[in-house]
């Protein structure tokens, strides 16, 4: 056998060691509401050939991103990742360490760390970044929470652009602190104003550049009108690869820049494991969440890198902690890394712009499709449709002629109405002249 589960006697053994009388002693403290009265409802246990031909078989009815004409992004998009990424990261000194307690044994990891947190600072142009998070949602959370103790308020604005993952998740870390969120109406056509909604009991204002719905802002004045109340600007990217064509975030006044870093090295994955991106402000480096590898010289002058103001300690203090994230995606910021350094400054440039341009291609072929109206004054490689029909009906038609067409807005704001017409759709360097054809003609059908 290759598991060899308990025996009986064994179980027996362990239960009188312990004083329990029964296995059932062990969840006293769990209610009863939330214990499973039937079994779960699993197939009964087969071979691993079996097994492996089942869980292929539940593969197999998915499609892939690089197997049809691909155009779902809304925070997850579809780029090519080099080969040299997914070969550099599966090497055993990075696939099998963990965090880097002792430094003296760590160099390579910290290293990594140090120039992840480099490159993450300069194309956000922040000055300082973080050795990652989980991913963008539980950034921007962060950020909310963070701003709140800078500022000692706790009034935190949300955009309405804010994607509404995002929101949600910021809103359940926010329900257990007693922090006053201020939600606001989708911000579709990217003209709301939410300067005028700051007030002295503002903590911070957080927008994302481009919005849920593609739209680009300058922040600049937003960030103008936080500063003068004394709150902070928080920007969100879910785009990383925007930055190479926008201006960034720390040049429009942002004190927090909350990002997912997916779009760099790491696959969409199903929704995760992703890389949250976190840059602040020096002044507010102390308040920062989650760890700081930080470069040092030992007493022969020689560079090296530690962990630094703070310690994985630090979050388990529960009140007294700055954050809950007590780990950081080390694999997925390495893989990140790696992939912006083989692009280099010309090549993330350069890669955004060619973003841009199939987004642009896209946008000016669909403006031709009868009943299709593009709502977007300005994007960068995702924009929103409005359609003649429901947006779910016409992803899923679309879908079984084998064209993955968008999100419809409707599958994230379930209860509106007022946006099933509307469908987000992305383009990236993957998306060919034919896919956009075949979307085009089935588009025209469709509608």
């Amino acid at each position: 056998m290759r598991y060899l589960p308990l025996s009986e006697d064994d179980r027996r053994h362990m239960l009188a060691a312990i004083g329990a009388d029964g296995i059932d002693a062990l969840f006293k403290d769990v209610p009863a509401s939330a214990l499973l009265e039937d079994q779960i409802d699993l197939p009964p246990h087969a071979g691993e050939m079996q097994v492996e031909a089942a869980i292929e078989a539940l593969a197999a009815k998915n499609t892939g991103a690089a197997s049809a004409p691909f155009f779902i992004g809304a925070g997850a998009y579809h780029h090519h990742i080099p080969a040299a990424v997914d070969h550099l990261v599966q090497r055993s000194e990075f696939l099998t360490s963990y965090t880097p307690y002792q430094p003296e044994v760590s160099q390579g990891t910290l290293q990594a760390l140090f120039e992840f947190q480099t490159q993450v600072a300069m194309i956000t142009a922040m000055d300082v970044a973080n050795a990652s998070l989980y991913d963008g949602a539980t950034a921007c959370a962060e950020a909310a929470m963070m701003a709140c103790r800078v500022t000692r308020r706790s009034k935190v604005i949300l955009s309405g652009g804010l994607h509404p993952h995002y929101r949600d998740v910021t809103l359940t870390n926010a329900r257990f602190l007693g922090l006053e969120m201020v939600t606001s109406e989708p911000d579709v056509d990217g003209t709301e104003e939410l300067a005028g909604r700051i007030d002295g009991g503002t903590a911070c204002v957080i927008v994302q550049n481009p919005n849920f719905f593609g739209n680009v802002k300058d922040l600049g004045a937003l960030a103008d009108a936080c500063h003068d109340a004394g709150a902070l600007l928080v920007v969100v990217v879910s785009e990383i690869l925007s930055l190479g064509a926008l201006r960034p975030p720390g040049e429009m006044g942002a004190d927090i820049v909350a990002a997912e870093g997916q779009s760099l090295g790491n696959a969409m994955n199903f929704g995760g494991p992703h890389v949250g991106l976190f840059a602040v402000n020096e002044r507010f480096i102390r308040q920062m969440p989650g760890r700081l590898a930080g470069q040092a010289e030992d007493v022969d002058g020689r560079r090296g890198w530690v962990l630094t103001l703070s310690t994985r300690e630090q979050h388990i203090r529960r009140e007294k902690a700055t954050s809950n994230i007590c780990t950081n995606s080390g694999l997925c910021a390495l893989a990140f890394s790696i992939h912006l350094s083989l692009l280099g400054n010309a090549g993330f440039r350069g890669l955004a712009r060619l973003n841009h341009g199939r987004a642009v291609t896209l946008a000016d072929t669909l403006a031709e499709v009868p009943g299709a109206e593009i709502v977007n004054q300005s994007f960068f490689n995702e924009f929103t449709l409005r359609l003649a029909k429901p947006a779910a009906g016409v992803v899923d038609a679309l879908g079984n002629d084998g064209i993955l067409a968008g999100v419809p807005v409707s599958r994230l704001y379930p209860r509106r109405d007022d946006l099933d017409d509307l469908l987000l759709v992305a383009a990236t360097e993957c998306v060919s002249d034919d896919d956009i054809g075949r979307l085009a003609k089935a588009l025209e059908g469709a509608l």
